[in-house]
């Protein structure tokens, strides 16, 4: 089985970015046009601080699924990282909000055999197929692209794939 990796979805990232970039194009037109303070345009560009954040948070968390392991790593200077045994995984559960749902992403949350706490990844791209992905390895069978068919040996391919979803 080949690794997959998935990172949380840079989707809010953009739109954090574009509305940023629209509110320091309005403080530069007011301070152009109504004779402003060039000061005002000092908070539009303090505000790319929160996507930047988030484009480092989202750069450093990752889970990889590799041959009968989960591995969740989160962290840029001090780091995480939580291995998880496929084989005792017992629940996998998506939560997906309206807005999450708009735009084909979600929170995928992990509950294993003898843990008592959660693993929550927030915010995936196909929340859904990554699920499957687990629970079709949590139960032993390979990875969809790696089944064969009934009749002929030939590896089943995957249907198309929906707009935003990872393969």
């Amino acid at each position: 089985m080949a690794d997959l990796v998935v990172h949380p979805t840079r989707k809010w990232l953009r739109l954090q970015y574009t509305t940023v970039f629209i509110l320091c194009c309005v403080a530069v037109f007011l301070c152009n046009n109504f004779g402003l303070s060039a000061w005002l345009l000092v908070f539009p560009a303090l505000l790319f601080l929160f996507p930047i954040a988030g484009s480092i948070r989202v750069r450093f968390t990752r889970m990889t699924i590799s041959g009968d392991k989960l591995r969740f790593e989160l962290g840029m200077l001090s780091k995480t990282t939580r291995t998880i045994q496929i084989s005792k995984i017992q629940d996998v559960t998506v939560i997906q909000s309206l807005a999450q749902r708009l735009i084909g992403v979600g929170t995928l949350s992990i509950e294993t055999a003898g843990e008592t706490s959660r693993l929550t990844i927030a915010n995936i791209d196909a929340p859904r197929a990554v699920a499957e992905e687990l629970l079709d390895a949590a139960q032993g069978h390979p990875p969809l692209g790696e089944r064969s068919s009934a009749g002929g040996g030939k590896p089943v391919q995957p249907g198309p794939k929906r707009k935003g979803e990872r393969g």
